[in-house]
């Protein structure tokens, strides 16, 4: 399949700028795979769906204030930086983005904070925008992890239209999230809140816990018409023993295993045996599913609705199918659904 099949139109009003009050009271969209039955819920209803020993597995990785505001020696011009992940814990080594990177050398000190308390240098750059950058501090890990925290913000999108605030601090995470080093929220578990979980469980649904850190590059542009051609950005991951046990129980005894997220998918995707079964493994994938696949743990998908020609988009045509996901997408753009990071979810079963 080629790129430019995974355009659609969005109106402008349908993107999410804010959370719904509760979480849970978010749209689903239920689309049958089998039938093309399309229904309207909320996304409660899901427990109307899975039955006692189901599995949802979902994604704990929880994301960290990434995008800070820094000021570049001597100009003083205003640059954002974005932290994308630790190089180097010791030396204080980071992979960044920078904006605008034509003003951003190396050898250029940025310093960040009212009184300029935090100062990096850049030494190297690695793409257009990237940069690799030294922050220049001399306490310990904990009291720079604290500084970070305090000179960064949520990462929402660029397409949210506003600045974070206190309530985003949360929102724009899950409420199951450990294990920190995400730059971009796994946003179909934002649906769940605790109560909804509670009653899942009470049905008798298990929840099994992987790890995925999402990067920016699951969300940046494709560039290749042909999508043999195009290569995902690594992502560290984590499938630990106790996953791996709930997951395949459920498949062994004929059990319901639902991905809540495309990003937790395409971990499931990453290390299998030759029997369709989960394998305990942890590292880096930059696996790219796209039409035609053959999936092999999950049998049924949440995820929210995304950006035309993404990896998201395109990873949720291979597992219902282009024409039905290109269906319920026309549906929900008629139905005025909310699309992206804070948007309303699709359930494909």
């Amino acid at each position: 399949m080629k790129l430019s099949q995974f355009r659609y139109d969005l109106p402008l009003n349908l993107i999410a700028q804010n959370p719904t009050k509760r979480r849970e009271d978010s749209r689903l969209l239920v689309v049958n795979r089998k039938t093309g039955v399309m229904e309207n819920k909320h996304f409660y209803n899901i427990l109307d769906y899975f039955d006692d020993k189901d599995v949802f597995v979902v994604n704990n990785t929880k994301v960290f204030s990434a995008r800070m505001y820094g000021r570049k020696e001597k100009t003083g011009a205003k640059i954002e930086v974005f932290l994308l992940r630790e190089l180097n814990a010791q030396n204080r080594l980071w992979d960044v983005i920078v904006d605008p990177a034509r003003k951003i050398r190396v050898g250029n000190k940025l310093y960040f904070g009212d009184s300029e308390e935090l100062v990096a240098e850049v030494i190297d750059n690695t793409t257009s925008r990237g940069r690799t950058i030294k922050f220049l501090w001399e306490g310990d890990d904990a009291s720079f992890k604290k500084m970070l925290e305090s000179m960064g913000e949520t990462p929402l999108p660029k397409y949210i239209k506003r600045k974070p605030d206190d309530e985003d601090k949360e929102r724009y995470q899950t409420v199951y999230a450990k294990y920190e080093g995400a730059v971009a929220a796994p946003t179909a578990g934002l649906h769940f809140s605790k109560e909804l979980i509670k009653r899942c469980e009470i049905k008798g649904i298990r929840f099994a816990e992987i790890t995925l850190h999402t990067g920016l590059g699951t969300f940046r542009p494709i560039e290749v018409e042909d999508l043999s051609k195009h290569k995902m950005d690594a992502e560290y991951y984590n499938i630990p023993e106790e996953a791996v046990k709930i997951v395949n129980k459920a498949k062994e005894t004929d059990h319901r295993i639902c991905a809540i997220g495309t990003t937790t998918m395409r971990a499931l995707e990453t290390n299998f045996t030759a029997q369709k079964l989960l394998k305990p493994s942890e590292g880096w994938t930059n696996h790219f599913i796209h039409p035609p696949y053959d999936f092999s743990i999950a049998d049924s998908l949440v995820t929210n609705f995304h950006l035309p020609k993404t990896s998201l988009l395109i990873m949720t045509c291979a597992f219902a199918g282009y024409d039905l996901t290109m269906e319920a997408y026309k549906k929900a753009i008629k139905d005025k659904y909310r699309f992206f990071s804070y948007g309303d979810a699709l359930l494909i079963i």
